[in-house]
């Protein structure tokens, strides 16, 4: 089925506070020299104690409709992707629906880790698509310092807070952003990336029951490498394009080792990579957001540009999406 969906317009914020490489060096043994070379980042965002991922959200649709001619009138969908909501229930999304008035809305609440921006604009493309919607908010927020725990040194070097908003509208197919996507998922492995709630095992398996996310680094790593080295090929084969075709790859930027090393299996050079952790952290579902609005700002990223989008992230979870960049007439 062909797309009937575009994006419109994009917003992203990040916290005031930075969390630097020597602010970690003063809180777990970890140096500026030992954190740059196998992540990438410099520093983090941190949310204040009475900041929450709502608030973030907010935020981020308000900058993209301070930067791009459109409004929330009749936006009949509000999607969130997050994997750190203020609460379990109400959804964030039903705090942007209070927030902004918006009548008439659907509104719900995404859990898919890093890959959770790519799967709600696969959502909100397949909504629009088949005529059940015409207009989707489509945010991505995380507060994930607030489940970092900062005396574990290989997870809370990585993490940080951030948000990004798309808008989504019904268009004619041949102004549409959407070409085609792939999803797999591996939760055989969902072991080695969690944050615990109600369960005490995962799989018969023990988890450790401290609030915080906990992580198996190598276990991660050498799954995302070989999950999106393997896939994106296979994306790609069922459309007419080729790697070669690819104005800017965005993948998920968890840590640019791994981006490094999955630009190398598929032998696509990384200065055509847009990545956001180097001053912001893994963000998570918000990497993703924030890495196109810093291309955008830069001058990087045009109208009519060929991206390629990849979310990888706990459960196992993965999407790539191949898009159009649709979005114009930006204010500032």
């Amino acid at each position: 089925m062909h797309s009937l969906a575009k994006i419109t317009g994009i917003g992203t914020h990040v916290p005031e506070e930075r969390l630097t490489n020597a602010d970690l060096e003063r809180m777990v043994d970890t140096s500026d020299e030992w954190i740059v070379p196998r992540t990438g980042i410099r520093e983090r965002r941190v949310s204040a104690p009475d900041e929450w991922s709502s608030h973030l959200a907010i935020k981020a649709v308000n900058n993209m409709l301070a930067r791009y001619p459109v409004t929330l009138d009749q936006v009949d969908l509000i999607l969130v992707a997050t994997a750190t909501p203020d609460t379990t229930f109400p959804s964030v999304a039903c705090q942007i629906q209070d927030h902004y008035g918006l009548p008439d809305t659907g509104a719900l609440d995404i859990s898919a880790a890093c890959a959770g921006f790519v799967y709600a604009l696969h959502l909100a493309n397949g909504m629009i698509t088949s005529g059940l919607h015409r207009k989707i908010l489509v945010i991505a927020a995380e507060t994930l310092t607030k489940i970092t725990d900062y005396t574990d040194r290989n997870t809370c070097i990585l993490l940080g807070d951030g948000a990004g908003a798309v808008m989504v509208e019904a268009c004619p197919a041949d102004q549409a952003s959407f070409i085609h996507t792939r999803t797999t998922t591996d939760g055989s492995a969902g072991i080695h990336l969690y944050k615990s709630d109600l369960a005490t095992h995962i799989r018969g398996k023990e988890i450790i029951k401290n609030g915080y996310m906990i992580q198996n680094g190598r276990e991660v790593f050498k799954i995302a490498v070989s999950t999106l080295s393997r896939e994106i090929p296979r994306l790609l084969e069922q459309t007419e394009y080729t790697l070669d075709d690819i104005d800017w790859f965005v993948p998920h930027s968890a840590n640019l080792r791994i981006i490094d090393a999955v630009c190398g299996r598929l032998d696509f050079p990384t200065e055509k990579t847009l990545f956001s952790a180097e001053y912001f952290g893994n963000t998570s579902s918000a990497s993703i957001p924030l890495a196109l609005q810093m291309g955008l700002d830069e001058g990087k990223v045009k109208q009519g540009n060929l991206l390629l989008l990849s979310g990888f992230g706990g459960g196992f979870v993965h999407m790539s999406s191949l898009i159009r960049w649709t979005a114009s007439g930006r204010r500032v």
